[in-house]
């Protein structure tokens, strides 16, 4: 669940999309650029392949990140905030009880 939710802020953030678009415009600016070594159908061509590869490649980066993705600062997260609420409990039980024993001592002393 938590490498989903993850995975999904992850892909929701765009940032693989704006990878993506900035280097199709970098090749259209490549091959706009260098247009009087290339015919149309290279441009094209040359386009489509280079997008469809950097799609991958940021599909493998997505995977990468995943995979690489730690669980263990999470749980060891969870455990410290599970054992601060309990010690928290203990504590103000511990208070609570103080309180009682003070009253009764100070109407013991009246």
């Amino acid at each position: 669940m938590i490498i989903e939710r993850f995975s999904q802020t992850v892909i929701n953030s765009g940032i693989f999309k704006l990878y993506i678009a900035i280097g199709f415009f970098a090749t259209l600016i490549f091959f706009t650029i260098n247009a009087d070594l290339f015919t149309p159908t290279e441009m094209i061509l040359g386009i489509i392949l280079v997008t469809i590869i950097l799609k991958g490649i940021s599909n493998m980066m997505l995977s990468l990140i995943i995979s690489l993705f730690s669980l263990d600062n999470k749980r060891n997260e969870f455990d410290f905030k599970y054992n601060e609420e309990k010690i928290q409990v203990m504590l103000n039980e511990l208070a609570v009880q103080d309180v009682i024993e003070t009253n009764k001592n100070l109407k013991k002393a009246n």
